[in-house]
């Protein structure tokens, strides 16, 4: 496992190149965000996709999956969303939010059987930095951990997931809270999960 070491929320460009070339060959990533440190890997990737859902033992065809994308003119490439959802990433984003939406054509099939998935375009700078020099979103899901410490020690987060993912973002400590869950795909918006954002 590799271990990248930065300073506050950006990467260099060294490091955002080494990353990206991992991530199209399938690789998996922890990096931190604006809410938990997260599992990522290049959302265009069913191998990679598959890793990560069997890490975590999701099933993507019950679980709802988010991305995370550089800005919201990338999440228009794999989301859609009508005039009020986009004045709500306009208005929120960056920030610690996912947005429930209808997903596009341009996903994988792993997204196309549930027909919706979650925008994050966090705060934190460095992973919507991956996001822009892949040229396509990342797979996001949170990392789970035995005890808070776990959660937010990224020393500790290494020690746990050691040999389970390729390289670990060591960063600022993470946080405990997780994004505010806002579903748009119905008539009205709709607050699912109050988290670290607010409306």
């Amino acid at each position: 496992m590799k271990i990248l070491k930065i300073w506050g929320e950006e990467l260099s460009e060294r490091q955002i190149n080494e990353l990206v070339r991992s991530l199209k060959e399938g690789e998996i990533i922890i990096a931190p965000t604006d809410t938990l440190y997260a599992i990522m890997c290049d959302a265009l990737s069913p191998k990679a996709i598959e890793r990560v859902c069997r890490l975590k033992g999701i099933n993507p065809e019950k679980t709802n999956l988010s991305i995370i994308c550089s800005d919201i003119s990338q999440a228009a490439e794999y989301a859609n969303f009508n005039n009020e959802t986009f004045r709500l990433l306009k208005e929120h984003t960056p920030g610690p939010f996912t947005f429930i939406c209808k997903s596009a054509h341009a996903l994988p099939a792993a997204f196309k059987r549930r027909k919706m998935v979650g925008v994050r375009i966090p705060a934190f700078k460095g992973v919507r930095d991956i996001a822009s020099a892949l040229g396509n979103p990342l797979l996001t899901t949170s990392i789970q951990y035995a005890d808070e410490d776990y959660g937010t020690n990224p020393e500790l987060i290494e020690e746990a997931y050691n040999d389970k993912v390729d390289t670990i973002i060591e960063g600022p400590a993470g946080g405990l809270t997780p994004s505010t869950v806002v579903d748009c795909t119905g008539s009205e918006i709709e607050v699912i999960r109050e988290g670290l954002g607010q409306l």
